[in-house]
């Protein structure tokens, strides 16, 4: 499996398995992580992280804090795609991380991106 990136028409691939979303709440300005792993039915988150807390950054019910970061273990099913919607009220986008390194994502207004599962042919 790899991972589809669709953004500003263009597709990339990344041959990757697991991969990290990371961005500052625009309100906040509290620093959210995301784990997610690329598999055969969808992208499966399988860990949150926050810095903090406040109005829509409530760390999940079994949250446990380590390192100053509230980590749990979200329960969701595999999700065929991500949608990034870039707003431009946060400093910086989205970054996506992989074992080779770091992207940043939606960076400025209107840079939507479209994350999804793909084949290592695909793009």
């Amino acid at each position: 499996m790899s991972l589809c990136v669709l953004a500003a028409g263009k597709m990339t691939v990344l041959a990757v398995s697991a991969f990290t979303l990371s961005w500052t709440h625009s309100v906040q300005q509290t620093e959210w992580r995301e784990s997610w792993s690329v598999t055969p039915v969808g992208l499966h988150l399988t860990e949150a992280a926050v810095k903090g807390s406040g109005a829509g950054m409530e760390p999940g019910p079994d949250a446990i804090l380590r390192n100053g970061w509230w980590s749990w273990s979200p329960r969701l099913p595999p999700q065929p795609s991500l949608s990034l919607a870039a707003s431009g009220s946060t400093t910086g986008g989205w970054r996506l991380c992989t074992a080779t390194g770091c992207i940043t994502l939606g960076a400025v207004s209107g840079d939507d991106t479209r994350l999804s599962a793909c084949e290592r042919s695909a793009g």
